[in-house]
């Protein structure tokens, strides 16, 4: 696992907590409908002892670090419960279903170091429920009232309200075999784990939980990793080695444009001829999570053919869509210049989580792309499809900027 990249998550992505919880009394409607919601499961417990069903979800925090709050999440419903930790069903949902889903889940929390993995009764329950390939019966013994604390964040998926416990009981529990072999497997580094699950078509998110509650590693390496680290390494681990095989791939022979909008993000993505370099760039309009000032925000992250060494500018987003277009590309067993703009309009009240991007990117790459002739034809899709002028994209973009000075590109136009 690279550090140097989870101490950059930390630094920037507390910061960027930090903005939402000051903005949010300006956040619209959904706010308060999310805060009705998870009282209303708060009202639900009448005492200490909670029952229901885990969707194999947990949460490691990462205040505090190395000591951190560890737990899982737990729903009072004991009917299947795993969509509610699967992100990659969410691509067809509303935000007001998303959050209707996720304030059931009741986040419990207890005190840890991050390197007593294989330390304690509620540390093992931990590393259970992230093995667990099913939904699991559970039972929690809670210290105090649970609390709702509202703290939306683009990186990791809401969810409900807040309680601590010092007890947790499983039952009906089943190990994933993969994740288990993984587990028994002391010898191999988290990376070579993370990268054989992948590739055994384990999902992300199973992944992430599964780093998270520290089951890979060498034998006496493992540890807790916080949530929002986790998710972003495994975008980082899969993406990083899906995109040294296509780089041995011949390039694509036009331009290829994809287009969505989901969440009232909008999307465009252009696959063009040449060898690999990734740009995604992210404008934020006016009254969304990021920005509260009355102009357009843009930001932007970039890496040449040998990739980059520091943390990417627009955070973890960065590494889940350079995920997405790099499946599509391996699929396709091709090597392009990839640009992704996106455009989040005010309807995107409040985050949802980094998925949001990985698994609207991996639907809107499903469909069948607009094949461009030149390069005016980028330029005329971004007006078609996108608000921003197309001069203010240039402005932040390496390859937009150096677009015609690449011969290589109009050499392969049809």
């Amino acid at each position: 696992m690279n550090e140097k990249i989870f101490n950059k998550v930390n630094d920037l992505d507390i910061k960027r907590s930090d903005i939402i919880y000051k903005n949010m009394k300006d956040q619209n409607f959904l706010t308060e409908y999310y805060k009705l919601k998870i009282n209303d499961i708060v009202e639900k417990i009448k005492n200490s002892e909670i029952s229901g069903s885990s969707p194999t979800d947990i949460f490691i925090g990462s205040y505090g670090y190395p000591k951190v709050l560890i737990g899982p999440l737990v729903s009072l419903d004991s009917n299947n419960t795993s969509i509610l930790a699967k992100p990659e069903l969410w691509a067809n949902m509303n935000i007001k279903t998303i959050l209707d889903m996720r304030s059931k889940l009741i986040r419990g929390i207890h005190v840890s170091n991050i390197f007593d993995v294989e330390k304690g009764k509620i540390q093992e329950y931990i590393r259970d429920l992230a093995l667990a390939q099913s939904p699991a019966l559970t039972e929690m013994t809670l210290l105090k009232k649970p609390l709702i604390r509202i703290k939306f964040d683009d990186q990791i998926q809401p969810y409900g309200p807040t309680a601590e416990f010092n007890k947790i009981e499983l039952s009906n529990i089943k190990p994933d075999k993969d994740l288990e072999a993984k587990y028994y497997d002391t010898d191999a580094n988290a990376n070579i784990s993370v990268i054989e699950l992948y590739k055994n078509k384990v999902q992300v998110s199973k992944i992430q939980q599964a780093l998270s509650a520290g089951l890979f590693g060498l034998k006496n390496k493992r540890k807790f990793v916080p949530t929002r680290w986790s998710i972003t390494a495994v975008d980082d681990i899969v993406s990083k080695n899906l995109r040294e095989k296509i780089k041995e791939n011949n390039s694509v022979d036009a331009i290829y444009a994809y287009h969505s909008i989901a969440l009232d993000n909008h999307w465009l993505i252009f696959f063009m001829p040449g060898n690999w370099e990734f740009e995604s760039i992210e404008s934020w309009y006016p009254k969304t999570t990021w920005n509260k000032t009355n102009t357009i925000s843009i930001c932007s992250s970039y890496e040449g053919f040998k990739g980059r060494s520091t943390y990417a500018e627009i955070s973890g987003g960065y590494y889940a869509a350079r995920l997405a277009v790099a499946e599509k590309l391996n699929k396709l067993n091709k090597q392009a210049i990839v640009l992704i703009l996106r455009e989040i309009h005010e309807n995107y009240s409040v985050p949802v989580g980094v998925w949001n991007i990985r698994e609207h990117l991996r639907e809107s790459l499903k469909k069948e792309p607009t094949v461009l002739n030149n390069i005016n034809d980028i330029y005329n899709l971004i007006s078609k499809y996108l608000t921003v002028p197309v001069k203010n994209w240039k402005e932040n973009s390496k390859i937009l900027k150096g677009i015609l000075t690449q011969k290589r590109i109009n050499e392969y136009i049809l």
